[in-house]
């Protein structure tokens, strides 16, 4: 094992002296404990801690949240509830935590690795279900027996034949000038609304449906409407709810849902200043046409995006602590006879789990960045460029998050493919993340048709030198070449939507999507590294600031690896580089190796949590003993 003893230059060298996260004998160095707390409040929300993340760190440490061995998929999705219902005991108020963005984000990280259908629960009720009513004139609607839970709220919008494209939906809400109501139909099998939680399982519910608006069978376009859907007797009539096969994953009730002709009271449409109906039937609105209303009124999938990417992200660093103290704790054969050493003295497996820290580091500064940029964007000009932000960090984030998790599910072997130790179903709910709030390519293919010619790669730090007088470890180097790469393909993509073939609009993205989406996965690395720097300079302790800085390194080269060539047939890097390049990576982690267990330290994860997972502690062996003995 090695020691970490860290200079007051850029620079970390490393010695055999001692043991792992040791303090060392530099004044400027701090203990592993206190470095792993500076960490852990850099990475959730600094000052605005407790209020963000304490409540439901808090919780999740409870005996209510640990893991139940035996039950059935309908027993778990009925626990989920039971929990959803936990959780809205210490909100003091529901409306509020709609509109709190980092609350809310912070309930999914921390629910997320505990219970994955808890995690899909808060989203819909809180964010999709109370968020719209609240969105749409919410103040004049009695919310109480929502906001109490004695209903709970889902969300139908996505439909059998019709889920990216849900612009396009088939059900219909049609306006009855004999009642001032509306009529709710489902007039098409394909039209059945897909995948909500509309069982009767978690007790009575309602739910804010997207519908098409007729009137006088004119298309006025898509907006909300409110719909009970069962009574603690059953679905109510007109209601049609069909139980879909157990997915991957923690189960939820999922169900496909259907409408015969539910009348509806005036007051079940859900208006705003994007659109109002007058008694008479006449739409008013401020927006132009149907798409930007319908945008308009379903906008709260933005806020959707960003608790999917925390939930995700919680997942990714829950799974990496378990992996990391399993690597310490788990020791093999040594070199020499009789001879037993931990799993991290091996490169082969402590460096993919140091690739997946500085990934996951990373992840959870540009969330943080993300939803600042979100909560204090207030211009309608702005808010199109931070909308396609909280999108392309959505993609990148779950994509990560699935890479890591099961990447620390191998790093564990057989151990972590039991439920016990808390990793196995983590990959399988998110990807429930990457394809809810918009499947990732999607939304990433959107995002790269607008950036093509509408963004402006930021390409410039502080390094004014040209490439062949800078080091592999100039961070600003290192950033400015991951911009370069972001450049590279944009202006790719450009030439080839220039060249495409003309009169073929499909033709001509086809030759440009591929360069598209190459930037904008370039973009999302190059918004984490700053969001990660940026991070880096806030820490009050020098010692902590170059260990940050050490693992943003390594985050930067591992990631300009596959652009080596590229990089190089533009003069950004030279040949020098290139070759030293594997050296460069292999030094970083030689350097970081022995702070592993500070680096997950700071997730902060509840050590009653903890305790229950068995390969997470040193006595793991002794869940094993009594079938042993026995």
């Amino acid at each position: 094992m090695f020691a970490l003893t860290l200079k007051r230059t850029e620079s970390i060298e490393v010695s055999k002296a001692g043991g792992p996260d040791r303090c060392s004998t530099d004044p400027d160095a701090l203990p592993a404990q206190t470095a792993a707390g500076e960490l852990t409040r850099l990475l959730f929300d600094r000052e605005d801690r407790d209020r963000v993340h304490g409540d439901w760190r808090r919780l999740v440490g409870s005996k209510t949240f640990s893991y139940r061995p035996g039950l059935t998929p309908s027993e778990r999705t009925a626990l989920s509830y039971d929990r959803l219902r936990l959780v809205n005991s210490v909100v003091d108020n529901a409306g509020a935590l709609t509109y709190d963005a980092r609350r809310l984000a912070g309930l999914h990280e921390w629910a997320g690795f505990v219970d994955g259908g808890l995690c899909t629960l808060a989203s819909i009720h809180y964010n999709l279900f109370i968020g719209s009513l609240l969105d749409h004139d919410g103040y004049r609607r009695d919310l109480s027996s929502f906001t109490s839970m004695q209903r709970i709220g889902t969300f139908l919008c996505t439909e059998l034949e019709h889920g990216n494209d849900v612009a396009s939906l088939q059900t219909v809400a049609v306006f009855d000038r004999a009642t001032g109501g509306f009529i709710l139909n489902t007039p098409t099998t394909g039209a059945q609304k897909f995948m909500p939680n509309t069982s009767l399982i978690g007790g009575p519910k309602s739910a804010v449906v997207a519908a098409r608006l007729l009137v006088d069978d004119e298309d006025q376009g898509i907006f909300l409407f409110l719909t009970p859907l069962s009574d603690h007797e059953g679905h109510l009539p007109g209601v049609r709810v069909r139980p879909l096969p157990h997915r991957t994953g923690t189960p939820v009730d999922h169900c496909l849902t259907a409408f015969d002709h539910v009348w509806l009271p005036r007051e079940a449409m859900l208006e705003a200043d994007h659109g109002r109906l007058d008694k008479d039937g006449t739409l008013t609105s401020d927006l132009g046409n149907r798409r930007k209303r319908f945008l308009r009124s379903v906008s709260r999938v933005t806020m959707g995006k960003l608790c999917m990417s925390a939930g995700t992200l919680g997942m990714a660093r829950a799974a990496l602590t378990i992996a990391v103290r399993y690597s310490h704790h788990r020791h093999i054969g040594g070199p020499k006879s009789g001879q037993r050493i931990p799993l991290t003295a091996h490169r082969s497996h402590h460096a993919r789990l140091l690739h997946a820290l500085a990934n996951a580091y990373a992840m959870t500064f540009l969330h943080r960045s993300v939803v600042d940029r979100f909560i204090s964007t207030d211009n309608d000009d702005e808010r199109e460029e931070v909308e396609r932000l909280v999108a392309v960090a959505k993609g990148w984030i779950t994509w990560q998050a699935r890479d890591i998790t099961t990447e620390c599910r191998e790093r564990c072997g057989a151990q972590a493919l039991f439920p016990i130790n808390r990793i196995s179903e983590l990959p399988g709910n998110i990807e429930g993340g990457i394809t809810a709030e918009g499947d990732n390519l999607v939304i990433w293919v959107k995002a790269a048709a607008e950036m093509v010619f509408g963004h402006k790669v930021d390409t410039t730090s502080a390094g004014t030198r040209p490439p062949a007088e800078r080091e592999l470890t100039d961070l600003n180097f290192l950033r400015d070449l991951l911009a370069s790469v972001e450049q590279t393909w944009q202006t790719r993509a450009r030439v080839a939507l220039r060249q495409g073939p003309s009169g073929d609009p499909i033709g001509r993205w086809n030759e440009t999507s591929g360069a598209g989406l190459e930037m904008v996965s370039a973009h999302a690395r190059r918004q984490a590294a700053d969001s990660f720097l940026t991070a880096a300079e806030q820490t009050t302790d020098p010692a902590t600031r170059r260990l940050l800085k050490n693992l943003c390194r390594l985050f930067l080269l591992q990631h300009l690896r596959e652009h080596t060539g590229d990089l190089l047939a533009e003069q950004q890097l030279t040949a020098q580089h290139v070759r030293g390049l594997h050296r460069t990576i292999d030094t970083v982690i030689a350097e970081l190796a022995p702070h592993m267990m500070t680096l997950v330290d700071a997730f902060d994860l509840p050590d009653e949590f903890l305790a229950a997972v068995p390969i997470a502690n040193d006595d793991y062996l002794a869940h094993h003993r009594e079938n042993a003995a026995s």
